[in-house]
């Protein structure tokens, strides 16, 4: 046999070997922008490994409506999960996710910034690895807040924040000065306003597990909120959330949009945003208490246990949250629109430390803490959410009460009324009280 036909031999069979393994797993995934893009450059992993995808994107609230289902149901719908960091380490403590801890050497499991490992982590195994990871901050219209005459401060007070939105606001041109998260779910307005509750004074529980909504600092929380959307906020933003917003912002009709790190990439490109050349990032608002209003977040990719699949979704998940994989977006879209949040060697990298976000990005991070979120005491870990397992049920039915204050459909004094009866009597019912 010739070398040449050899090698056409060895080949072949290299070709019949892949694709005899070769499987077609199924993704659940969220529907912003950065999932979207890892859609369009699957056909590198598929290249790679032969695998191909099957994606199953859907609306925040409603992808975690299906996973939990499908998990706790052990439906088998999905091979890969995209979720967070409340649901992580809950479901790994079940057994309901395959453990990643035997990632590859070339994967680089220790370059993971330790708040989202930790995060994504029971008992210190690794049971979700971070696409990217956020915190929250305020992105503003440098060009607005200068025609106010108002300087941004790189750590600004709630009252600064509203004093900003009121003036930047302009009726007559459809700009709001502000623009927050008012729909209803424990993951969109559910998740700002705990967050923000931090900063004034609030917690969901005391150390009794008491739920604390009768309190002056949730009054407070929700009537300033209330007040300031009323005063400077779009319309209907109790129907808003996390993808409303930042249209609206991308489209100039925002002055100030507290939400997701990860967005300053979308409100910087100039082929999505009209105001792209004139964002301005500061720190979320605290209000002197020393908490400040930023949440914790990954969204991340995990395998459910009993998949006939592991194998392959470990690749992918591999590939996805890799440092190859930055490299990729930042070969094909620039760095500025690489998933942020996630690895150490990120922010150490010079092409990444240009970007004009990079180091508000990590600041953020940094500046919040899961394990002491809030003024007072608590017993529970999570800054914009308390990592129990009935919580996603508690808070979906809270946030709903508050968005219909929003909406001009109760008094705040009602909802916080109804919130405190439906917190104490789940908790009554799991046995905590």
């Amino acid at each position: 046999m010739s070398l040449r036909t050899a090698l056409f031999a060895a080949s072949a069979l290299a070709l019949v070997s892949t694709a005899a393994h070769a499987e077609t797993i199924t993704i659940a995934t969220v529907n912003n922008g950065d999932m979207i893009r890892m859609q369009g450059l699957t056909d590198d992993f598929t290249e790679k490994t032969g695998h191909t995808v099957e994606w199953v994107t859907l609306e925040e609230n409603v992808l975690r409506q299906r996973v939990t289902t499908d998990i706790t149901t052990k439906g088998g719908q999905f091979d890969i999960l995209t979720i967070g960091m409340y649901e992580t380490p809950i479901w790994g403590a079940n057994g309901w996710l395959v453990p990643l801890d035997d990632l590859s050497d070339d994967y680089d499991a220790e370059d993971i910034l330790p708040a989202m490992a930790g995060g994504l982590s029971h008992d210190g195994t690794l049971y979700a690895a971070p696409f990217y990871g956020e915190s929250s901050m305020i992105m503003y219209r440098t060009d607005l807040m200068e025609k106010a005459g108002l300087e941004m401060p790189e750590a600004p007070t709630w009252e600064f924040v509203r004093k900003a939105a009121a003036a930047m606001t302009d009726r007559e041109n459809d700009i709001n000065g502000i623009c927050l998260r008012g729909k209803a779910g424990w993951g969109e307005g559910g998740a700002f306003i705990t967050a923000m509750s931090n900063s004034f004074g609030a917690r969901w529980f005391d150390m009794d597990w008491n739920a604390q909504f009768d309190t002056q600092p949730w009054a407070d929380t929700l009537n300033f909120f209330v007040g300031m959307m009323n005063e400077s906020g779009p319309a209907g933003y109790a129907t808003n959330g996390f993808n409303e917003n930042l249209s609206l912002f991308q489209q100039g009709k925002c002055g100030m949009w507290i939400d997701a790190t990860v967005a300053a990439s979308f409100v910087t490109n100039p082929e999505d945003s009209t105001v792209a050349d004139s964002v301005g990032f500061a720190l979320a608002p605290d209000n002197g208490l020393g908490k400040r209003s930023n949440w914790l977040w990954a969204w991340a990719l995990a395998i459910p246990a009993g998949t006939q699949k592991e194998e392959a979704a470990k690749e992918f998940i591999e590939w996805a949250t890799s440092k190859d994989y930055i490299e990729l977006v930042a070969e094909k879209e620039g760095w500025a629109n690489v998933p942020p949040g996630a690895r150490t060697s990120l922010y150490e990298n010079p092409n990444y430390q240009s970007v004009p976000f990079a180091q508000m990005t990590l600041d953020s991070i940094l500046s919040a803490d899961p394990n002491n979120s809030t003024v007072e005491p608590s017993p529970y870990v999570g800054v914009q959410f308390a990592a129990i397992p009935e919580f996603a049920g508690i808070a979906t039915e809270v946030s709903q009460e508050f968005s219909a204050v929003y909406a001009g459909q109760q008094t705040v004094e009602e909802a916080l009324e109804k919130a405190q009866a439906i917190t104490n009597d789940a908790m009554e019912a799991a046995g905590y009280r």
